[in-house]
């Protein structure tokens, strides 16, 4: 599934903001902490924000978040835990670790579409993070009952073909269309068996017992009235 355009524009924030350097994660919080509850808002519920706190030599992984909103996406809530990505930065916090739009799942299975952008010091060490969580379970799940609701369409030779038009002439014209475009060849590409070919179909399907059918099937194929009740004589004997 591809984004939305809000969170397109979440993400390009993220990035935009985490470009600057910062004394501290409480420096990141203060300034930012708006700016969760701005992205969550717009975005919707089903949007989790959150800000990590990764600073210092020591950083405990199973208490870093310092602000979260739309918490219930993942459970989580504020002094909860970092993801396993947290391990990740920590071998290596002067790397970018940026990544954007990247899967994962939450402990009971559902997946999400994540964003991370990370707030380094002026030493160039990694300090915070902003990730931003999608939960696509409403999504799938809305998927899934329209591909119920909309089956494909059936394949079976013995299915019937129905033809729709505002009046006779126009559901005449589809079904002419449709014989056409089984042959699998332009009409003036088409060889005289391949006009017989159309003229059996649309013979089978009835379209021949319809008003000033023949006519039109002629003007179709490009031959005269003459021939094609010639080419439908031949058609028939064939059967």
């Amino acid at each position: 599934m591809t984004p939305t355009a809000t969170e397109e524009a979440a993400a390009a924030l993220a990035e935009e903001i985490a470009r600057d350097t910062y004394e501290s994660a409480e420096e990141v919080l203060r300034l930012y902490r708006p700016v969760l509850r701005a992205m969550a808002t717009a975005a919707g519920p089903t949007v989790e924000v959150v800000l990590h706190n990764l600073d210092g030599a020591d950083v405990d992984l199973g208490h870093t978040i310092m602000a979260i909103e739309n918490g219930h996406v993942t459970g989580r809530a504020v002094g909860g835990p970092s993801t396993s990505l947290g391990l990740d930065v920590m071998r290596n916090r002067q790397k970018n670790h940026d990544a954007f739009g990247y899967t994962a799942y939450t402990s009971d299975g559902r997946e999400l579409r994540c964003s991370s952008v990370y707030f380094h010091n002026a030493a160039g060490d990694v300090i915070a993070s902003l990730c931003i969580n999608v939960d696509l379970s409403p999504l799938q799940q809305v998927r899934s009952t329209l591909e119920a609701l909309l089956p494909a369409p059936t394949t079976t030779e013995n299915a019937p073909r129905e033809h729709f038009g505002s009046d006779l002439v126009s559901v005449m014209d589809s079904m002419i269309s449709d014989a056409i475009r089984e042959i699998g060849r332009p009409v003036e590409n088409m060889s005289r068996d391949d006009k017989i070919a159309v003229l059996e179909r649309l013979d089978q399907r009835g379209a021949t017992q319809m008003r000033k059918s023949v006519e039109a099937i002629a003007k179709r194929l490009g031959i005269s009235r003459v021939t094609a009740y010639s080419y439908l004589d031949e058609a028939r004997s064939r059967g």
